[in-house]
């Protein structure tokens, strides 16, 4: 019931209303939860889309770290370790290393993260657990009520080592993730110190972006993840340094 992709988690969450009221994110108002044999259905109020800078996203997923909750057996609590799993089943990240457009560079850092993959995932277990969205894209990020932002796609919130949704967000966005990292600890009062949260944000980013370039090499079209991987070679080498 924690695995990141437990399937009645955006049920649960919705039904629950604990999104509902948070401060730096929040979730729509659940209209209802409708249960049948095909699955489950959930009716929320329509959320106007706005255009939001990184900059904000970033503050907003910073506030939100300063939410607390009772943790509920739903929550997802393993997000990266439940994905890096589901690679060991296939080829793990072998394929990035054997791709040409690759910088070699690059190549060398993929390979050494994915060596180093399960200290890596220790480290981020020992940084402080706090709240996460789970998948704070832009796309999830849509709106905005009064200083918060409303997002929606609930289905991996739960519980997460700190940094990890501007991890996310240093993925998703072009902004930089110095400008990402000052805006997070804004919105967050400074409650943690900042080489921590970038600690935890560095290692996120760098295994999603490696995890993403590999699966879609699987794929009969892979998108630009390859490209995005390219994009954020001094993020993913800034971990690999630190996994020697």
């Amino acid at each position: 019931m924690d695995h990141y992709a437990y399937w009645r988690r955006q049920a649960e969450v919705a039904g629950s209303g604990v999104v509902e009221r948070t401060v730096g994110l929040r979730g729509p108002r659940c209209v209802k939860v409708e249960s049948d044999p095909g699955g489950v259905t959930v009716w929320s109020a329509a959320v106007e889309a706005v255009g939001l800078e990184a900059v904000e996203l970033a503050g907003a997923v910073g506030r939100f770290g300063l939410n607390e909750f009772e943790r509920a057996e739903w929550f997802a609590r393993r997000i990266l370790r439940d994905r890096l799993a589901g690679d060991e089943d296939g080829v793990g990240w072998g394929r990035l290393t054997q791709v040409e457009l690759l910088p070699g560079g690059v190549r060398r850092d993929c390979a050494r993260l994915w060596e180093r993959r399960y200290e890596l995932l220790d480290e981020l277990d020992r940084l402080p657990q706090q709240v996460v969205h789970g998948d704070a894209h832009p796309v999830n990020l849509i709106g905005r009520e009064g200083d918060d932002v409303v997002a929606v796609d609930w289905e991996q919130f739960g519980v997460g080592p700190l940094g990890f949704d501007l991890g996310y967000l240093v993925v998703s966005t072009e902004a930089a993730i110095d400008e990402l990292l000052a805006a997070y600890q804004s919105g967050s009062q400074e409650r943690w110190p900042s080489d921590a949260v970038r600690r935890g944000a560095v290692l996120t980013a760098a295994i999603t972006v490696v995890a993403r370039a590999a699966w879609s090499l699987r794929q009969d079209e892979p998108g630009d993840h390859s490209e995005r991987l390219c994009r954020l070679d001094q993020v993913v080498a800034e971990a690999a340094r630190q996994a020697l």
